[in-house]
């Protein structure tokens, strides 16, 4: 028996490590098109561009840990055919390989922006778009930031703490729009307004162009222009879905999987970022961008190929660190029909419960406080009404509503 695993990041590194746990015995090769072993990506906008000295790569886990398990590493190579007739894949070097079952797990990669000059900017992926954004910050004065969502948020973060003036530019009404509710959108940007970034909501960039002065003008429409040392932009990710169209697998913004996560294809699985996965708490497809999703929606598909099949619900979770806050948000806040707000907070914590139209919890925004995220996760799965009065009140833990 062989697998063979097509992305050598989150959700194929752990997804190769589940597929030991659960007893397989044959061979496991993964494949990856960066020359690094699977390593976290979440400090590449927080300590890689920050913390002095910079900090090693964080693998997963150690090079003989793969050796241990006999996991083969093929890395600096990609997957440019996907035969699933022919059970086969064939590289970018023309070799071709035969699978028994295939784990697509190839995440996606940086969305640039399709305007003149959008190769300018600078777009963060991989360890060494961090490393040339480090750089960059080290002699940057004004660094002009497009896009408001999280990894936009975060280099502003980091590129302020660097000590630089930071502007950043962000098409929809408010910061991480597709995250969080109005609530938790108006606590992140008093966050980056007390720490002296410049925000900006409903522009639209059309260029960036290079200035007399050695700087960079980004142009927007109405005349609007700003201009910067250098160019961040965060505008989300695009999957890479080129080999499964090409395969003719199913698609709906994503690689359409079940709870197991089994595509269209016989013996072809996908997991992570580039799925389009039914979860059975909300009844409907969802397509997230996390570390944990990626984690373990690898693990729980790795270990589904190897015949311990359980249907994956985990509850959506992700959490990112700005200014010195950590929030953390789980569920669906965007879903919510009402949001509660807790009050009588210290300004550097925070918490919303966000609940759907029957009454019960479907989201929960938190900052500086895991524990009331970890009773919110819960009170998401119980899936049940709350008192709305008992959630407002920040004298009555949620720990004891979930009991209720």
């Amino acid at each position: 028996m062989t697998h063979i695993i097509v992305g050598a990041g989150q959700a194929g590194g752990w997804a190769a490590i589940a597929m030991r746990q659960a007893g397989y015995e044959g061979r496991i090769l993964l494949v990856g098109d960066e020359a690094w072993r699977p390593y976290e990506r979440p400090p590449l906008s927080k300590a890689v561009l920050t913390d002095e000295p910079e900090p090693p790569v964080a693998y997963f886990h150690p090079a003989e840990r793969f050796v241990e398990l006999g996991i083969e590493l093929l890395l600096g190579t990609s997957v440019a055919q996907l035969d699933p007739a022919a059970h086969g894949i064939r590289l970018s070097d023309g070799q071709r390989l035969e699978y028994d079952r295939v784990l697509i797990a190839a995440g996606g990669r940086a969305r640039h922006l399709p305007i003149p000059g959008g190769e300018k900017a600078h777009y963060l992926r991989t360890i060494e778009d961090a490393r040339l954004i480090r750089t960059k910050l080290a002699t940057a004065r004004r660094v002009v930031c497009i896009g408001a969502g999280v990894i936009g948020l975060e280099i502003a973060s980091s590129a302020s703490k660097r000590g630089a003036e930071v502007t950043v530019l962000e098409a929809l009404p408010r910061a991480m729009g597709r995250s969080v509710s109005p609530e938790g959108a108006q606590f992140i940007e008093s966050l980056h307004r007390d720490a002296g970034v410049m925000l900006h909501f409903g522009v639209i960039v059309d260029a960036i162009e290079s200035a007399a002065d050695a700087t960079l003008r980004v142009s927007c429409r109405g005349g609007i222009e700003f201009s910067g040392d250098m160019v961040l932009a965060g505008v989300g990710m695009q999957r890479n879905l080129a080999m499964a169209e090409h395969a003719g697998l199913a698609l709906e913004g994503g690689i359409v999987v079940d709870e197991f996560g089994r595509t269209s294809a016989p013996d072809v699985y996908a997991a992570g970022d580039i799925t389009a996965f039914h979860h059975p708490l909300f009844n409907r497809r969802l397509r997230l961008e996390s570390w944990r999703h990626a984690q373990n929606h690898g693990i729980a598909v790795g270990k589904a190929m190897c015949g311990e099949a359980s249907p994956y619900d985990d509850i959506p979770w992700f959490w990112t660190d700005q200014h010195g806050v950590n929030l953390q948000v789980a569920g669906l806040p965007a879903d919510a029909v009402r949001t509660i707000v807790r009050a009588n907070a210290p300004p550097s914590v925070f918490t919303a419960i966000h609940l759907a139209e029957d009454g019960s919890v479907i989201g929960l925004t938190a900052a500086n406080d895991p524990r009331v995220v970890r009773a919110g996760q819960a009170l998401i799965k119980a899936r049940c009404p709350v008192d709305p009065d008992a959630l407002a009140d920040p004298d009555v833990p949620l720990q004891h509503l979930i009991r209720r």
